[in-house]
């Protein structure tokens, strides 16, 4: 059974950086996507970034290109999310998914969720 486990939220100043770890297990192949997302309270669950983790290809959204970074470490079988610069608007949950292995923000494509991790940006 596909499981994922984020961790790494918390709380951190406006500027400061947080990494994001996504723990996967029950796969049975390296053929799947990894999606980041967040929620914020009262507002929709939005796409952060997507990693194929076959060949390391990366999309971002608009929000977090040139801030955050997604990547894989396969002995691990764990995916990152290394964002900095964070900013008042990144608090929220934070969530990673899989699908099958398609660069998409789009949740509707991913069929397995973690439980989901706070973030906090604040003063």
């Amino acid at each position: 059974q596909v499981q994922l486990v984020e961790s790494g939220g918390g709380l951190v100043q406006p500027g400061g950086s947080l990494r994001l770890s996504c723990a996967a297990s029950g796969f049975t192949s390296d053929y799947y996507a990894i999606g980041w997302f967040r929620q914020a309270p009262g507002k929709e669950r939005e796409g952060v970034s997507c990693i194929s983790y076959s060949d390391g290809n990366t999309i971002y959204a608009d929000s977090a290109k040139d801030r955050f970074i997604v990547s894989r470490d396969g002995a691990k079988n764990t995916v990152y999310l290394q964002m900095n610069n964070l900013k008042a608007e990144d608090t929220a949950v934070y969530y990673c998914a899989t699908g099958p292995p398609i660069l998409t923000l789009l949740p509707g494509n991913y069929h397995y969720w973690g439980q989901g991790t706070q973030v906090t940006v604040s003063s």
